[in-house]
């Protein structure tokens, strides 16, 4: 009887104990990292938004019709300046308002108007580079805020033992859990960060190779017999 009790308490410790575990959920789990976890919070919402708001910003301006620089050639060829600086102010593009400035310096040295295309280029990368940079700032403390979680929760194993003289590992769990899940919230920001700052990098890239071929092909095309200003 008496080995009959033991092994039903054990069962039901062991139910309860599997209760416990499975009614633990993730906020749950993640309120255990301790108060480091508001930084890296802040940090992930920061992150996901500016990868959001700038995927949107450039994906939009990588977009180009195909057929506008041919209506442009087509105009300019035609001698309808006009017409063709109206379709420019009239297309919310990067390649559209670089052709815009290169079309209004019609008339002026070649130089000028090269210059004046390629500032405006720099100028509209510029503008999709606006806030990148924070996301690269984030890439780079969020695993640091991550460590301070290790230190804080290493701190705390050996304040309990202290407090308690003894080691038992239900007395240093909220110390390891607080070490291991700030460290891995620390890196799983970080990369995220880190992998959205270049990918979004590599699409202004390709942003930027548009506007120089499209400088280049302008340039030769106000440099074409009869167009030279």
């Amino acid at each position: 009887m008496l080995l009959l009790q033991i092994l039903t308490d054990t069962a039901a410790a062991a139910h309860t104990a599997t209760n416990e575990h499975a009614s633990i959920n993730l906020f749950d789990l993640m309120m255990k990292g301790g108060w480091i976890m508001i930084p890296l919070g802040i940090l992930s919402v920061i992150s996901v938004y500016l990868m959001i708001e700038r995927f949107i910003v450039i994906n939009r301006a990588s977009k180009v019709d195909p057929g506008f620089m041919l209506n442009i050639k087509n105009m300019l060829l035609s001698g309808k300046t006009d017409a063709a600086l109206s379709l420019c102010h009239g297309t919310n593009t990067p390649i559209a308002r670089l052709l815009e400035k290169g079309i209004k310096r019609l008339g002026k040295p070649i130089k000028e108007i090269e210059s004046a295309v390629e500032n405006t280029g720099k100028l509209e990368i510029y503008k999709l580079e606006k806030n990148l940079s924070y996301l690269g700032i984030i890439a780079g403390i969020a695993p640091m805020f991550g460590f301070v979680g290790t230190i804080a929760g290493v701190i705390r194993i050996f304040y309990d033992i202290s407090l308690h003289n003894d080691i038992s590992i239900g007395l240093i769990s909220a110390g390891l859990y607080q070490k291991m899940i700030t460290s891995a919230t620390g890196l799983v920001v970080g990369i995220i960060a880190h992998i959205g700052f270049h990918y979004l990098n590599t699409m202004i890239d390709r942003v930027s190779f548009q506007l120089e071929s499209t400088t280049v092909e302008f340039i030769d095309l106000i440099q074409e017999p009869g167009n030279e200003k």
